[in-house]
């Protein structure tokens, strides 16, 4: 078999056009008939491209000057958008933004889920696409012998200073300036991954969106935090709303962000926010979406494509800490929660107590197991709705679904790519997907939420 000799070589120069945007936000040519992936490229542009990385298949380059721009290119607002790697759409206009999603979807249905006439619409914008973000992390670390807190240059462990992000909450931002002032003036020691020594290794910051209530996690290498006191002084003193101080314990030499151990230095174990008309607490580890405003748009969609009237049987599959749960139990007659971690179930059931909702019942356990036992204990659902992690579900899990025989399946997704692997799956079960929703829960990255409805042929 004769050999196939790429036509482009590392460290050159090429003239291409670009075709596509790729699923992590990238642009797409073609050289020659050979796939190159350029981040920052657009549809539609002649770009000159440096080659960065061959393979047996595709390359990989930098973008080194567009030769020919497309409409939908704009100036980002970030100044150091092209080092950070936190947003990948900056350079796109918002409205061409929602359309790149909404094709991101089309592409996975078609190309990996082979399913047709299924209606996508267009994807539902946020009102306000700036500073949305509840949550924020970052890490510490010593650039240049400067105390450096932000987010990491795309691809590397190189933290990029962070003085001002504009996806982030404001009260994210503070923090993330206050904790930098603070550990420079008290010269405490920051965490250097390749030789395991330091004490700071992250700082999260998180905030009640409606009620502005504000918590900061403090993430060390070591037991003890130095300076403790000045520390919670200087914290108190400098955020406002302010209402929890965490040290989190992480000894480990790892890319996993918090460890085993926390403890609160000062005020309360949580922060409150709403989605909808409900409360929810939430500690350091709780699972909570990160949009507030679109979260709402995305739940009330997942309700809408349940079809309830008030007298059904509904099981939430991946329920987390409860959020769709509660949505859900405002129109159903019962609705079951199933989640494999212990922590997410006690938190759901604390969070339909505070908020007064007693028809719901959660369920801690793997889906394969719960779901044949709920079925031999007569329990019929009417829809199933299911929100799974980024890698989609089992197909045993899915094959468990079919075997209830509901009328529905509502998925929510976060991963268009899993989200059609699974729609073919439920395919084979006697399932039709009938229409999906985008929903821009992250705008100015390429990550995009869908719910699908899918009803029983």
């Amino acid at each position: 078999m004769e050999k196939q000799i790429q036509p482009v070589t590392r460290n050159n120069t090429y003239t291409f056009d670009i075709v596509s945007l790729g699923h992590s936000g990238e642009g797409v040519g073609k050289y020659e008939g050979f796939t190159v992936f350029v981040p920052y490229g657009l549809p539609g542009e002649t770009v000159e491209v440096v080659i960065t990385e061959v393979k047996k298949s595709y390359a990989k380059g930098k973008l080194k000057r567009v030769v020919k721009a497309a409409d939908m290119r704009c100036q980002p607002k970030c100044p150091i958008y092209y080092q950070c790697g936190g947003c990948q759409l900056q350079h796109v206009d918002y409205k061409e933004q929602l359309a790149l999603k909404r094709q991101t979807v089309v592409d996975a249905v078609t190309r990996i889920g082979k399913l047709a006439e299924v209606v996508i619409h267009p994807t539902i914008g946020a009102e306000d696409s700036w500073y949305y973000r509840n949550k924020m992390q970052f890490p510490i670390g010593t650039v240049q012998g400067k105390i450096a807190v932000g987010c990491f240059a795309q691809g590397t462990h190189n933290i990029i200073n962070t003085e001002h992000c504009f996806i982030q909450h404001e009260a994210n931002n503070l923090v993330a300036q206050t904790v930098q002032q603070i550990i420079t003036e008290l010269g405490i020691s920051t965490y250097d991954e390749r030789t395991g020594r330091g004490t700071m290794r992250h700082v999260l910051g998180r905030v009640g969106t409606a009620t502005d209530e504000v918590m900061v996690v403090l993430v060390t290498a070591t037991y003890e935090l130095p300076h403790q006191e000045k520390i919670i002084a200087a914290l108190r003193q400098r955020i406002p709303n302010l209402v929890s101080i965490v040290q989190n314990i992480n000894t480990n030499r790892t890319n996993v962000i918090l460890g085993n151990r926390t403890k609160t230095l000062w005020g309360e174990n949580s922060i409150t926010d709403r989605l909808g008309e409900f409360i929810f607490h939430i500690s350091p580890r709780s699972f909570f979406q990160v949009n507030t405003k679109q979260a709402e748009v995305l739940y009330n969609k997942a309700v809408e494509y349940a079809g309830l009237s008030g007298h059904e049987t509904v099981i939430d599959a991946y329920c987390g800490t409860g959020t769709i749960t509660l949505f859900l139990a405002k129109h159903a007659k019962k609705v079951y929660g199933i989640e494999i971690v212990e922590p997410a179930t006690r938190d759901a059931r604390h969070n339909a107590e505070i908020n007064q909702v007693d028809n719901v019942e959660f369920i801690t356990g793997d889906m394969v197991n719960v779901m044949p036992q709920m079925s031999k204990d007569g329990i019929r659902p009417h829809t199933i709705v299911v929100d799974p992690p980024r890698a989609g579900c089992d197909k045993n899990v899915l094959e468990a679904f079919a075997s209830m025989n509901p009328e529905r399946i509502v998925y929510v997704s976060c991963n268009p790519s899993s989200l059609s692997r699974d729609l073919a799956i439920l395919e084979e079960y006697g399932y039709k997907t009938k229409e999906i929703q985008p929903v821009d829960m992250f705008s100015h990255t390429y990550h995009v939420e869908c719910v699908a409805l899918i009803e029983r042929k």
